[in-house]
């Protein structure tokens, strides 16, 4: 969901950019030895996943995987998803340098909404109910961000509007996807490796 350089005003770009460095700093505070091997791991995720991606005015449709971001990860997710977007624009053009830091705030942002709205839910259940946060929390993360981007794309402009409601439309089917896979994978972690979440057991 990469907006494009020169889609967005001056205003919103140094303002997106402004919020980002704040959101990674915090998150580099957070983002303890135990914590960069998933970070790692869920960088190239997102990597990986938002590399098929269709254009959609001047944004784009794609997997992004920022909710298991956030949920494992909580602050951690805005470097490790900035790693992610940074590499994309440099190899790929995907997105662009300028628009980088409000990128990362819109997908980056919902991750850590995310952990704080669904993460408490993954840590007192067993993996069953766990997987349906997971689920919520993947489906609700891809709705926050086409939200964050529908705002930008606003705030730019009244031209915008209509490319703001097309890019939220079209990322119902990816809600849907997002939220099985996300729901898949907590289900699947909290049963061989709880701890990722901070489940203590034994």
């Amino acid at each position: 969901m990469h907006i494009v350089d020169g889609a967005l005003s001056n205003d919103v770009v140094i303002g997106g950019a402004v919020l980002a460095v704040g959101g990674i700093a915090l998150g580099l505070k957070s983002l303890t030895a135990e914590k960069i091997p998933a970070a790692g791991v869920l960088s190239a995720t997102f990597f990986v996943a938002s590399l098929v991606h269709v254009p959609i005015g001047p944004s784009s449709v794609h997997l992004i995987m920022n909710g298991l971001a956030g949920l494992v990860l909580g602050w951690a997710a805005f470097p490790a998803l900035f790693v992610g977007l940074l590499l994309q624009a440099v190899f790929f053009g995907f997105g662009g340098l300028t628009v980088l830091g409000i990128n990362t705030l819109d997908i980056a942002l919902p991750a850590v909404l995310v952990y704080f709205l669904c993460r408490p839910g993954i840590v007192r259940s067993g993996p069953a109910v766990a997987a349906i946060w997971g689920a919520i929390g993947g489906g609700l993360a891809i709705a926050l961000t086409t939200g964050c981007v529908a705002v930008a794309l606003a705030l730019s402009g009244e031209e915008f509007v209509p490319a703001a409601k097309l890019v939220f439309f079209a990322h119902i089917p990816i809600m849907g996807v997002e939220a099985l896979i996300t729901g898949a994978a907590v289900y699947l972690a909290r049963r061989v490796k709880p701890e990722i979440f901070g489940v203590v057991t034994g």
